[in-house]
């Protein structure tokens, strides 16, 4: 189980990891460098059964239980170090990031394809061999009854089991998707009448049974947020994006996590891909215009403000400049 749920992860990572390429603008790269490393921190953090630590303290856990090689998990910190350079604004990713972060992130997927990371406990070095691949015979031929005469009640019953056994996997395809939209709707209303745990516990069955479905994690992002618990809203925001990386509202949750946590110029990139995803969401034209403002970039941020109109945005407004009527916002800034 935490071996696919470590494969999903790094599945949900691999488009960040194939949109690197050096002739791409430096803002693109770094936010693709740091969405393939959350990518690959949820990976490790699944194969370690799930834990609190991330970055270096996390490849040392991961190290220390021989989950990985040395040599995979000096990849890794490669990779880590490339993705901390990109947080700085000013810092463009190098050829050598770019490497760095495909390198980990090939390794890390070549531990977990091998026939030795299906293995309890593997011994260091073994994560890459073949050790234990066949540890059986093949065993020796049996004979063979002859087929006895088959009796006239056999094909209903036959029959029967078949329809059975189709409504089964037709429930569990179709209805597990209404369980999760429900569990979203039920959510939801405990969330707008103040029972926060019982909202929580419907948004954590909705992202369980359908882990697809970006919503549930923006939800839990939004919630953390409300309570100050940037750790909790950072990682569902993540798994948000993860989940569905072109869905316009967990760009927006990204950004308004990173815009809440202080990190402007990042929370403007995700806004931006947020309004490339649905060019209409006034809450991201909103909350990019306040970004702009926190940058300097003050008039630009001004006219985005004004183009999305009066929300809970524009309170970033008021301390820059009194209310008024804004030119048409320009296209969307890189």
């Amino acid at each position: 189980m935490q071996q696919r749920h470590a494969q999903a992860a790094l599945d949900s990572a691999r488009p960040a990891i194939a949109r690197l390429d050096r002739s791409r603008h430096a803002e693109e790269l770094a936010a693709d460098l740091i969405e393939a490393w959350a990518g690959v921190e949820t990976a490790l953090r699944s194969l370690l059964g799930g834990t609190p630590l991330s970055g270096q303290a996390l490849i040392r856990e991961a190290r220390q239980r021989q989950m990985i090689t040395l040599d995979q998990a000096n990849a890794l910190a490669e990779f880590h170090a490339a993705r901390e350079r990109s947080q700085d604004t000013s810092y463009h990713p190098s050829d050598a990031d770019i490497n760095a972060a495909r390198e980990g992130f090939l390794k890390l997927e070549a531990s977990l394809m091998t026939p030795a990371a299906t293995s309890a406990q593997p011994t260091p070095g073994e994560a890459m061999s073949t050790k234990g691949l066949r540890t059986t015979p093949l065993g020796t031929p049996q004979p063979v009854a002859l087929p006895s005469e088959r009796k006239p009640w056999v094909i209903p019953v036959v029959t029967l089991v078949v329809i059975a056994v189709l409504g089964g996997i037709a429930w569990a395809v179709f209805g597990r998707g209404d369980g999760s939209s429900s569990s979203i709707t039920k959510g939801v209303e405990y969330w707008q009448h103040g029972q926060r745990e019982l909202a929580a516990a419907e948004f954590s069955r909705a992202a369980r049974d359908n882990p697809k479905d970006a919503l549930p994690h923006v939800y839990l992002s939004r919630m953390a947020r409300e309570v100050a618990n940037m750790t909790l809203a950072g990682q569902e925001a993540t798994l948000a994006v993860q989940a569905e990386p072109n869905n316009a509202v967990a760009l927006r949750e990204m950004g308004s996590y990173l815009l809440a946590a202080g990190n402007y110029e990042l929370a403007r990139r995700f806004y931006v891909r947020a309004l490339q995803a649905s060019p209409d969401d006034r809450t991201a034209q909103g909350f990019l215009g306040c970004a702009l403002i926190k940058l300097g970039r003050i008039d630009e941020g001004m006219r985005w403000m004004n183009r999305a109109g009066q929300g809970s945005w524009s309170g970033c407004a008021q301390a820059v400049a009194p209310p008024g009527t804004m030119p048409p916002a320009p296209a969307i800034p890189r």
